[in-house]
């Protein structure tokens, strides 16, 4: 198969996938069927991949450091064990992509910053280690923001990362290099974080589907990291997969979650869940009344295709919107400026430093530790009011962001422009508060107005379900998605 296409497709891929499609076309779960059955190889998923990073990451600038060697010799060693008839996982031999804020073996953690190119990570992360184990070959390592703290993607140490979609437009953050990495076809599947939406505004960005797991789900500990995690962070970090398909999300998302010794937060999945009536309950105007019309338009088509599919769905507010998103800031912004701010004065560049500040003169008022703490303090009962909300409406449909993409450096012009763009991730950060599962799924794409351009763009909403019932999100995120016209691999061009 040296012309990189599946020379046998395998039976149960997408039907619109052929025989002649290329290999960096087709999802996670085609490329693992092929390498189980014989289709193709590791070796030969592995060298389509490198060449379609050679083809179009120039332009995007998505991945930062290559490994062609060392997934060269993983897909050998992954080769082998499919000759020897080993057991093997469900991602044997698929190509995918780690973000540079999370360790792994013999590479290092830079966090965007040259202060840290040196930092060599001892051992891999267990969300690294995890996706190994299920067979996933790293081809290379994905762009952030500095301290991944942006909602936008560049850093003076790698540059810029650009949206294939249009160039001037947040390609999103802080897993900006994730998006598009899988959005270009380089990887079907990518690793990315998420504190205040990092996996979920560029899967939407992108035209992808993103998932911030529920707390506790997917470990995560950096041998780099010095100190202890902060309390954000540790209330509302979370890893994630970001793909092209609903069920590769969900392969992804099973891999990465497995526990680990290092990270006392998480916990083993439940086997099976106990049934829940098909009711979604949708919100967008009506909870936030400065939804911008493409974004409302994209949760109609979402809640349009739920209805078709069988779901009884109902516009329904759920409690206190406008108190949680208020939380995250109460909560973040101190204990950002508390434990962050002298290392990004230390080690920042000039954009996460204006856009950190920028986002303390977003409010009203200087926000203390004794916020964080009382927010800390009544952020348990919001979760509880959420749970009953649940009981009732199993699914929530709702924004990603009450804005389409917003231009790529919009959060470094001025704090009124940064308090716009805090106010429209709004919806991304509820979730984050109280430590939600959240997925972003692609909605097909929309004309709209940025800046005086017409553009159009990727669109999407957020499924969201009540603690540990990813399994909900998967169900209602693959009925929007068979509705919804495919929107496949995106080939930028130098110039774009």
């Amino acid at each position: 198969m040296s012309d990189g296409t599946a020379a046998s497709f395998a039976e149960g891929s997408a039907p619109d996938q052929a025989s002649s499609t290329p290999l960096h076309m087709l999802d996670a779960a085609a490329q693992a069927r092929l390498v189980r059955e014989g289709g193709a190889t590791a070796t030969r998923l592995v060298e389509a991949s490198l060449a379609r990073i050679d083809a179009v990451n120039p332009a995007v600038n998505a991945i930062v450091r290559r490994m062609d060697d060392e997934a060269l010799a993983a897909a050998a060693a992954a080769d082998r064990a499919v000759a020897g008839g080993q057991p093997i996982g469900p991602l044997h031999g698929v190509p995918v992509t780690i973000k540079i804020n999370i360790d792994q073996q013999g590479h290092p953690t830079d966090n965007g910053t040259a202060v840290y190119r040196d930092l060599i990570a001892p051992a891999d992360n267990p969300v690294v280690a995890n996706l190994k184990r299920a067979g996933a070959i790293v081809v290379g390592r994905t762009n952030a923001p500095v301290y991944s703290m942006r909602w936008f993607t560049d850093n003076t140490l790698h540059g810029p990362t650009y949206n294939p979609w249009h160039r001037d437009l947040t390609v999103g953050g802080s897993s900006g290099g994730a998006a598009a990495s899988v959005a270009t076809g380089m990887v079907a599947i990518a690793h990315g974080n998420d504190i205040g939406g990092s996996v979920r505004f560029p899967a939407m960005c992108n035209g992808l589907v993103g998932l911030r797991p529920s707390y506790g789900r997917v470990p995560s500990f950096n041998a780099t990291a010095k100190g202890g995690g902060s309390v954000a962070a540790q209330l509302m970090a979370v890893q994630g997969p970001l793909a092209r398909t609903v069920r590769d999300a969900e392969t992804a998302f099973r891999a990465m979650a497995v526990p680990h010794v290092d990270d006392p937060r998480t916990r083993p999945m439940v086997a099976d869940h106990p049934a829940v009536p098909r009711r979604a309950a949708v919100v967008s105007t009506a909870g936030w009344p400065d939804c911008h019309p493409a974004v409302s338009g994209a949760v109609d088509r979402a809640a349009t295709a739920l209805a078709a599919a069988g779901w009884a769905v109902e516009e329904v507010v759920p409690p206190a919107l406008d108190e949680i998103h208020d939380m995250w800031a109460e909560i973040c912004i101190p204990d950002i400026m508390t434990l962050l701010a002298p290392a990004i004065a230390a080690a920042g560049d000039e954009n996460i430093r204006t856009a950190v500040d920028y986002w303390q003169r977003a409010w009203p008022r200087e926000l203390t530790a004794g916020d964080a703490l009382a927010a800390v303090a009544r952020r348990h009962g919001m979760l509880r009011l959420w749970q009953r909300f649940f009981e009732s409406w199993p699914v929530l449909v709702m924004p990603v962001s009450l804005e389409p993409a917003f231009h790529r450096l919009a959060d470094v012009r001025s704090p009124e422009e940064a308090r716009r763009i805090m106010r429209a991730q709004g919806p991304l950060m509820v979730i984050s508060v109280l430590g939600l599962p959240g997925l972003s799924v692609p909605t097909g794409l929309a004309g709209f107005n940025i800046e005086g351009h017409d553009v159009t763009m990727p669109t999407g909403v957020q499924l969201v379900a009540a603690p540990e019932r990813e399994d909900l999100c998967f169900a209602a995120g693959r009925d929007v998605e068979a509705a919804m016209p495919r929107l496949g691999v995106v080939d930028p061009r130098p110039g774009f």
